[in-house]
């Protein structure tokens, strides 16, 4: 019983080596490139991937894939400065494509090694609340993947301690990833909605409409989820 219990022990350490190891890492290479300083600009990152020349959409997915768990650059300054540099399709793309494989990756390590690895990564709290959200509320999770200001990759690694299935999850990403990197890649130009003038009340009316869809979707999680439980289940049938 004690052999297992520090086998246990021994393999958590283990783990956790290997990850502090990978943040070091990435936070050394962030520090040597410069990027660190540069995280949350669109301006400064479209200049950081400029330099890397031919293999700029390279370095792109993989900043992409990175943020969903590593690194903290917001996702939506990122997919601008792509877009800024690619044009919205093709940066939408490229984020769609480091951003599936980034959420693959946090959901494997929620789902393999488990509670306390999440917990080192977002928290004790964060990890608690919801894990005891998404436990209830399954199919919320792709309404709440679809809106705005939900940490989505704190999401994607708590979902990994649930019940939730492989297939539900990555069906999940498929279907609302894509919305919500285009719409970013689209309207961070301010080419369709400009950051000035009438623009600014349309963007506020946007803020506020995401916000308090955010609210009700909190406060009516039960429902919302009974709703949409029954319309997967006429879909199943």
């Amino acid at each position: 019983m004690k052999q297992t219990k520090w086998k246990k022990i021994l393999r958590v350490g283990l783990v956790l080596l290997i990850i502090l190891g990978a943040l070091a890492l990435v936070y050394l290479l962030l520090r040597l490139t410069g990027l660190w300083e540069k995280l949350n600009s669109a301006t400064k990152l479209q200049e950081f991937i400029l330099q890397f020349g031919f293999w700029g959409r390279t370095a792109f997915v993989f900043l992409q894939f990175l943020q969903v768990t590593f690194i903290p650059i917001p996702s939506p300054v990122l997919i601008a400065a792509g877009s800024l540099i690619y044009g919205p399709v093709e940066a939408g793309l490229l984020s769609l494509a480091g951003i599936l494989l980034g959420s693959a990756l946090a959901f494997f390590l929620g789902r393999v090694f488990g509670r306390k690895l999440v917990c080192f990564m977002v928290g004790k709290d964060l990890c608690s609340r919801w894990q005891k959200f998404l436990s209830r509320c399954k199919y919320t999770f792709v309404l709440m993947m679809l809106l705005p200001f939900f940490p989505d990759d704190v999401l994607c690694l708590v979902a990994g301690l649930t019940d939730m299935s492989w297939t539900f999850f990555m069906m999940t990403q498929f279907i609302t990833r894509p919305i919500g990197i285009f719409l970013v890649s689209y309207f961070s130009s301010g080419e369709i909605i400009p950051y000035h003038g009438w623009g600014l009340i349309v963007w506020a009316a946007i803020v506020a409409s995401s916000v308090l869809l955010i609210y009700f979707s909190s406060k009516y999680s039960d429902k919302i989820e009974s709703t949409l439980k029954k319309v997967f289940s006429k879909k199943k049938a």
